[in-house]
């Protein structure tokens, strides 16, 4: 059996976590906004889905949903240096961004960009370079740094969808160290089997999209994900004891209300950690015998 999980709050935000120091057996993350997080682990600096653009501002100008942020981006694009792997969960881009994914293949020549197979060929139009590509599929694995895994699973966007080869649009995924497993849903709703894969993972920490999802922005071609409630309940019914919700605060008309927010962390299961993240800071999580933070 693992040792209790805990976690720090500390302060620096993105800039911090990618450059400062970082103690080796510990996991760092940071929020980038959407979906997006930054991962340090030792000298290893990752990020998943990162949105760090006005693509979608700019791409939906004058329209009904403008797409406007409602959050600057944390930190630019062409400012991060020294990254060593991009992790993109789906084509969206919100996820996959058109703007943001070519600079930091320019600025950092050693990244390597890992992509679902079913958008291989889109990544190219992007721009990525073929030979710094590591494009997959559910249920495969991939070594990201000696002690850290990544493991792919599928997510639902409302749907578990795959392309005419069968590869799946929407993945998820787990960063799995010998002390922690961490898993990223993407864009996902609950499916059956889900809860079963991530108690089998020993899932430690849960970062979960909690925005929801309606009939009237699915009929605008608006695919939706989590409720609050469902996040919990997977939790709960994976056993996993911390939740990083996320997917909020970015657009107006695809969010969860922070006052709803407030009011259902009051509601949340005592034994469930629910760690609301911020751009303004970064959290570290560690395991040790004592059950301590490293």
């Amino acid at each position: 059996m693992k040792s209790t999980l805990q976690y720090t709050d500390r302060k620096g935000g993105v800039e911090t976590l990618l450059w400062a120091v970082f103690p080796l057996g510990g996991l760092g993350l940071a929020w980038l906004g959407q979906a997006g997080f930054a991962v340090r682990y030792g000298d290893m600096r990752l990020l998943i889905d990162p949105y760090l653009s006005d693509h979608l501002a700019k791409k939906y100008r004058g329209q009904q949903f403008a797409h406007r942020r409602m959050m600057p981006s944390p930190i630019l694009p062409e400012h991060v240096r020294g990254l060593d792997w991009v992790i993109c969960s789906h084509r969206h881009s919100d996820h996959m961004d058109p703007e943001t994914l070519p600079t930091l293949a320019q600025n950092n020549p050693a990244c390597r960009f890992v992509v679902p197979r079913a958008e291989h060929d889109h990544v190219l139009r992007l721009g990525l370079p073929d030979e710094r590509l590591s494009a997959v599929d559910a249920g495969e694995e991939l070594p990201l740094v000696e002690g850290l895994r990544l493991k792919v699973i599928p997510s639902a966007h409302e749907t578990l969808e795959v392309d005419e080869r069968g590869y799946h649009r929407f993945l998820g995924f787990l960063l799995a160290t010998d002390a922690l497993v961490v898993y990223h849903a993407g864009d996902c709703v609950p499916y059956p089997g889900l809860a079963e894969q991530l108690k089998n993972a020993s899932v430690d920490i849960a970062m979960l999209p909690v925005n929801g999802r309606d009939a009237y922005r699915r009929s605008h071609g608006v695919p939706g994900n989590m409720t609050w409630d469902e996040a919990v309940s997977l939790c709960r019914e994976a056993s996993i004891p911390c939740m990083i919700p996320h997917h909020f605060g970015m657009f107006c008309f695809n969010t969860l209300d922070v006052g709803e927010m407030r009011a259902k962390l009051k509601t949340a299961p005592r034994q469930l950690a629910v760690c609301v993240p911020r751009t303004d800071r970064h959290l570290c999580f560690g395991v040790c015998k004592r059950g301590v933070m490293a």
